[in-house]
């Protein structure tokens, strides 16, 4: 079933007259083949449609398009010793990481972003390094890093870990960046999160699935990342209620966001923009078949609302370590021990509401 619709879906793609639908039929149905014919709509759908059928192998795209990225970032650096070295650290550092941590079924979106970011920092600190110094990496001083600091944007201070790097593959022992003290947590108060609780539970948002999306993180203190990417699986509904697993064993959903919970599963978008197979394996489906959808989206929609993300998690975390000792709370929501103890000593501080 699922095979057959997908080539009435290609065959409807390049039965209309349509250039890009037969620009792709005529590349080798691989995703080599596919990464050729462009990065349109009509293509990723296509991939989708192949991956869900199982006609080609499911990749993190993500991943594929951090690689493609990179190599588009390093051909526009013209300055050989900046490229080589840039080159170098992105390989070595961060890509070899993303492909060694690339799990089939997680997304690693928030890696790669995170990774995009120390490179694009990194280019400007060595192309800044050459230009005004005409020094490279192997002979930058510490003074050197201290004045890129100081004059420039806190995120100048991303490029730690290309010392970090140096450091390791004895480019440069001398200079680095150290630690630098967290700002304050940022949180709601407990009165706000309780209030914004209420208001996608009763209030006038329309879509089922924001306000969903909305509770999860809100109530359990769930990363959107990890909301983006909850099976239906970790659903669980009996005759003595609805359990949810986001850690090592599963929780009660209380009510009404459990009876909210269960008519999301059934009623949730994008179903039918998976090839016409009405099922999908994900609580917040995408439209590309068999993926879930963008944390992107989601983080996009919820701010759409009005929601502080980080202050609406970190309230959630620091309340819950409150009522529950944090190594139980860590264990039952997917977190570390560390960050659970954490979000404890937080909440402990004199005038923290919680």
């Amino acid at each position: 079933m699922v095979v057959s619709s997908t080539v009435q879906e290609l065959q409807s793609a390049v039965g209309k007259g349509d250039h890009r639908g037969w620009a792709v039929v005529e590349n080798p149905l691989t995703h080599q083949g596919l990464d050729e014919a462009g990065t349109d709509k009509t293509t990723n759908h296509l991939r989708s449609l192949l991956e869900h059928a199982g006609i080609l192998a499911a990749r993190d795209e993500p991943l594929a398009q951090f690689e493609r990225w990179l190599s588009a970032k390093l051909e526009a650096v013209t300055e050989p010793a900046v490229r080589g070295t840039v080159e170098q650290f992105a390989t070595w550092h961060h890509l070899r990481r993303l492909r060694k941590a690339s799990v089939p079924g997680q997304s690693s979106d928030a890696a790669a972003r995170y990774a995009k970011q120390e490179i694009t920092e990194a280019i400007k600190f060595l192309t800044w390094l050459h230009s005004a110094h005409s020094r490279t990496l192997a002979t930058c001083r510490q003074q050197d890093v201290d004045e890129w600091l100081a004059s420039g944007p806190t995120t100048r201070s991303k490029v730690r870990n290309l010392f970090a790097w140096a450091k390791k593959a004895r480019l440069n022992k001398s200079a680095q960046i150290t630690h630098q003290q967290p700002p304050p947590s940022r949180a709601l108060t407990q009165e706000q999160r309780l209030a914004w609780l209420r208001e996608l539970l009763d209030g006038d948002c329309d879509s089922l699935a924001d306000r969903v999306a909305g509770i999860l993180l809100l109530l359990f203190g769930q990363r959107l990342t990890k909301i983006a990417a909850l099976p239906t699986s970790a659903i669980t509904v009996t005759e003595n209620g609805v359990r949810i697993s986001l850690g090592q064993q599963p929780i009660s959903v209380p009510q009404p966001f459990a009876d909210m919970l269960t008519n999301h599963i059934r009623s949730r978008p994008n179903l039918r923009a998976t090839g016409g197979v009405a099922t999908s394996p994900w609580l917040f489906p995408s439209v590309r078949p068999g993926r879930h959808l963008d944390p992107q989206q989601i983080m996009k929609r919820l701010r759409g609302l009005g929601i502080d993300l980080l202050g609406a998690r970190n309230t959630a975390l620091q309340s819950l370590v409150v009522a529950a000792p944090p190594p139980l709370v860590a264990e039952l929501l997917g977190y570390s021990y560390n960050t659970a103890q954490c979000h404890a000593q937080i909440a402990a501080q004199p005038g923290r509401a919680t």
